[in-house]
């Protein structure tokens, strides 16, 4: 079952993160072999890096005796049906590498990175939420909040290239969209008011930096290439290229 890719997962697979990771690995078993068992059932035991990471997330979500197995077919499914997901998750990965100077291996944000985990189990959940199979997208909801203290709901809309940097207290609500390229920082809430309905949460756009303890609140717009200090509260569209701080947030010139 695991390893077997559809041919839309057989496109666009020239990135050689898999290799790197592999080879990582290898090497630290060499130094570390009393983690040996640990690495070869989270990812040398696996052909593709899809079937690794269903493993750790589903090892991570499981709960009351519910089959591992089956868990981890549920975001393995995800995965390999849906459009991109293979081109998302090793964008998702090299976006940690690049720019989290903590991560100093491939194998990290799989292994180690509840932002990054978090991140892969909404993709997942999403899957499964447009598929119109919403008790699934919110099992995988809600495990991940009870697991990682990040709450994502399964029907934003999320990006490639997104680095959720430690993201304890992270909460995206439902209408909530964030472009490609942002980097979201712990404690962050793209929230409502509390007073609207419907479209009701925050639009950010590509390349935005949300630092530690900010809230955006409502339907409003952030920009692409915005920077928003750090515990800022955000209640106005922000245009694109600025720098906003404090509460409320407002534009630095």
């Amino acid at each position: 079952m695991w390893g077997q890719m559809s041919s839309i997962e057989k496109i666009n697979r020239d990135c050689p993160v898999w290799e790197k990771l592999l080879a990582e690995v290898n090497d630290t078993v060499k130094h570390e072999p009393d983690l040996e068992e640990f690495f070869a059932k989270s990812i040398l035991n696996f052909s593709d890096i899809e079937s690794s990471i269903s493993y750790v997330l589903a090892n991570q979500l499981q709960q009351n005796g519910f089959d591992l197995e089956k868990t981890q077919s549920i975001i393995y499914n995800a995965f390999i049906s849906e459009e991109n997901a293979y081109e998302k998750i090793i964008t998702d990965i090299n976006t940690v590498f690049d720019r989290d100077p903590a991560c100093i291996t491939y194998y990290q944000p799989i292994l180690f990175f509840k932002g990054f985990q978090s991140l892969q189990v909404y993709r997942a959940a999403n899957h499964y939420w447009k598929k119109g199979n919403k008790a699934t997208a919110f099992y995988l909801q809600s495990r991940a909040s009870q697991i990682f203290d990040i709450d994502i709901h399964p029907a934003a809309v999320i990006g490639k290239g997104v680095l959720m940097d430690h993201a304890t207290g992270l909460v995206i609500g439902e209408t909530a969209t964030v472009g490609d390229g942002c980097s979201i920082f712990h404690d962050v809430t793209l929230g409502a008011t509390g007073s609207q309905t419907g479209d009701r949460h925050p639009k950010v756009g590509k390349n935005v930096t949300i630092s530690a303890n900010v809230s955006i609140l409502g339907n409003i717009k952030i920009g692409d290439n915005v920077k928003i200090g750090a515990s800022s509260l955000v209640l106005e569209d922000l245009p694109a290229n600025c720098t906003a701080v404090g509460v409320p947030a407002k534009i630095k010139k």
